[in-house]
């Protein structure tokens, strides 16, 4: 077995974690894919099949239904197509993955080279699950995943410290059956683990970045509520990158809006201590933004 299978050597179940620290989730319509924080509900774990003779998996929900990389479009006039759950009447090419390792991570490859790609950004792309290529610099790494092993099969040799203690609920989970044996990958997320060993609410490792987005015409909504996310870094260029890997929009400055006067300032130093959450205006820097109105933000005195 090469090197890109042996991530997936003896594993009969996985869950699949994102870029964006979420897993790969079936949605209960028993259809639809996407990305979910709940790493410890059923509908993130994917039984793992082996095709003879080549190098690829298939992976079975908790529905029964096979990952699909589909042929639909998942928005008109983009290159994205859906990914579903499906189970279709002969298992064709459309549900074969193939794993190619990068360190300790795995892309997923269709037959005809689109990966398995977790998407960010703004609604309808957050959170959604596609089968593309990455042609942007910013959401190359929306096509690795992490790959934490829970169910092996039994002649593979676990180690104690391995095992995960039985749970006094069982009401989402599947008995333990003498052919199977859950275990915990080493990678598992501070998150995860709490949810399994914690009955308590996990605590972020970050602070929660609040964010809306400035029209072309300089206005924003702040009456809707915005997006947000956990956010690890203590610097402005970090949190810049951070957002424009969470909107997909490219070339952007970060405000923040004065409780004084209202109006809306660029950020330049380091972010607030003590990991205190923040609400933030993200502008993007594109030519129908160029103007009065832009050269009047630059000098600190636009109001949205």
């Amino acid at each position: 077995m090469n090197g890109e299978m042996e991530i997936f050597h003896k594993a009969k179940a996985v869950r699949l974690r994102s870029h964006h620290e979420k897993y790969l989730f079936a949605e209960e319509d028993e259809e639809s894919v996407s990305q979910n924080r709940n790493g410890s509900s059923r509908n993130a774990k994917w039984g793992v099949e082996f095709v003879e003779g080549g190098n690829y998996v298939r992976l079975k929900s908790c529905y029964g239904r096979y990952l699909t990389a589909s042929n639909e479009a998942f928005l008109l006039g983009m290159t994205g197509k859906k990914v579903l759950q499906t189970t279709p009447r002969k298992l064709d090419s459309s549900v074969e993955w193939e794993p190619i390792r990068e360190a300790f991570q795995v892309k997923l490859r269709t037959r005809y080279g689109n990966f398995l790609r977790a998407n960010g950004g703004v609604p309808p792309w957050r959170n959604s699950v596609t089968h593309d290529i990455p042609h942007r610099t910013a959401t190359q790494d929306w096509i690795l995943w992490d790959v934490d092993v829970v169910e092996i099969h039994i002649d593979s040799p676990v180690h104690p410290a391995q095992t995960v203690p039985q749970s006094d609920d069982t009401s989402d989970s599947e008995p333990t059956s003498p052919s199977s044996i859950s275990i915990k990958s080493n990678k598992l997320s501070k998150l995860e683990s709490s949810t399994y060993f914690d009955n308590s609410p996990p605590k972020p490792d970050g602070r929660t970045i609040y964010f809306h987005i400035m029209d072309e015409n300089g206005n924003v909504d702040e009456a809707i509520e915005g997006s947000s996310f956990i956010f690890k870094g203590t610097g402005v260029h970090e949190l810049k990158q951070k957002l424009e890997e969470e909107t997909g929009i490219e070339d952007i400055i970060v405000c923040s809006r004065n409780r004084l006067d209202g109006k809306l300032y660029p950020l330049r130093l380091q972010l607030p201590p003590n990991n205190a959450a923040m609400h933030v205006v993200v502008v993007p820097q594109a030519p129908k933004y160029e103007g009065a109105y832009w050269r009047m933000l630059i000098d600190h005195s636009v109001k949205a």
